[in-house]
This record gives C-alpha cells, sequence and structure tokens, in this order.
C-alpha cells in the first residue's frame, strides 16, 4: 500500500505542477485588432479552449488521485466499488485510482 500512496502522490504532484505552468494559457484572450490579428486572435482562443479542456481533465484526475488516497486510508482499496472482489493487481499498477475490477469495468462499458 505504501508504495500505491507514493505513486498516487507523485502523480498529484506532477498534475499540480502542469497546472502551475498551463494557467497562463488559459487566460482571457485580448480582441484588441491593434495588437493582434485576427488569425492570431483565431489561435489563441483555440490554445484557450484547449488549455482549459486539459485544466478540467487534470482536476478530474486529481480528484480520482484524491479518492485513491482515502481508500487507501479507510482500507478500502483494491477492492471492486461494485462487487466486492479484490482488483488485480496488474490493473491497480496501471492504473492507481481504478475503482472497479476488469470485469466490472468492462459490464459498465
Amino acid at each position: 500500500m505504501n508504495a500505491m500512496k507514493q505513486k498516487l502522490a507523485a502523480m498529484r504532484e506532477e498534475l499540480e505542477s502542469i497546472a502551475d505552468t498551463g494557467d497562463d494559457s488559459a487566460a482571457v484572450v485580448e480582441l484588441d485588432q491593434a495588437k493582434v490579428g485576427r488569425l492570431s486572435r483565431m489561435d489563441a482562443l483555440q490554445a484557450q479552449a484547449m488549455a482549459k479542456a486539459s485544466g478540467q481533465r487534470r482536476a478530474v484526475q486529481l480528484r480520482e488521485i484524491e479518492a485513491a488516497l482515502r481508500r487507501i486510508d479507510d482500507g478500502s482499496y483494491g477492492n471492486c466499488e461494485r462487487c466486492e472482489e479484490p482488483i488485480d493487481p496488474r490493473r491497480l499498477d496501471a492504473d492507481p485510482t481504478a475503482r472497479l475490477c476488469i470485469d466490472c469495468a468492462s459490464n459498465s462499458e
């Protein structure tokens, strides 16, 4: 469990550091044509939308990491939330935030 906790903490740190550097891209795009041409503004708007979407994905991942850390603390980590069977350690190694075993995850898709 300590190894998974460390892996999750490292994932959280990486996402938080990426969030710090990506905040500038999501800033409001200036619409002053004297400073920026129309195509440059369109590029900036597209970059802004992509940065916002990335930020939303990072927020979801951070919530999943926090939930996994809480499951480790309460002793439910590694058990499927649906069938309560143990999740294959290889699945947890690939995705430490996994809540469902592979069978339940396949059935929910």
